[in-house]
């Protein structure tokens, strides 16, 4: 059976369009437990977030909040946006930049009874943010 040029191209175009097709299917079902949604403390008490699933935190963290267990490596503190505030535990060693009154966001998973545990922590930086050794340099001059 001979196949006309015409009928080549379709079964060429159908075939690249399957194999794309399963390629985005497979990229998806392996980035399906890695995805990690942004919430805030508002989103926490509305009840939007979820428990135990990935998702990123963001807020203020709260001025008299920041608590070092006796391990030297646990850290209790509360994340606010201003309108709601969420209790989070953070086992490991903080950014340079985290501290109270800051930005940051909390990579983790929120528990059943409102506690966020956070596996990463990322400290925001404000638009004025300058690296120590420009500082340095723009205090020299």
């Amino acid at each position: 059976m001979i196949v006309r040029p015409k009928h080549q191209r379709l079964i060429l175009i159908v075939l690249a369009a399957a194999a794309l097709v399963g390629a985005v299917l497979l990229a998806m079902w392996g980035l399906k437990d890695r995805a990690a949604y942004f919430a805030t403390p508002s989103d926490i008490v509305a009840g939007k977030a979820a428990p135990d699933k990935a998702m990123r935190l963001g807020g203020m963290v709260v001025k008299g909040s920041l608590k070092r267990d006796s391990d030297g490596l646990t850290l209790r503190f509360d994340v606010s946006d201003m309108k709601a505030v969420t209790p989070v535990v953070f086992r490991g060693i903080a950014p340079n930049l985290f501290k109270e009154g800051s930005g940051v966001v909390a990579e983790g998973r929120l528990q059943p009874d409102g506690l966020f545990v956070a596996d990463n922590i990322l400290a925001k930086h404000d638009e004025r943010y300058m690296p120590p050794q420009m500082a340095n340099e723009a205090v020299a001059q």
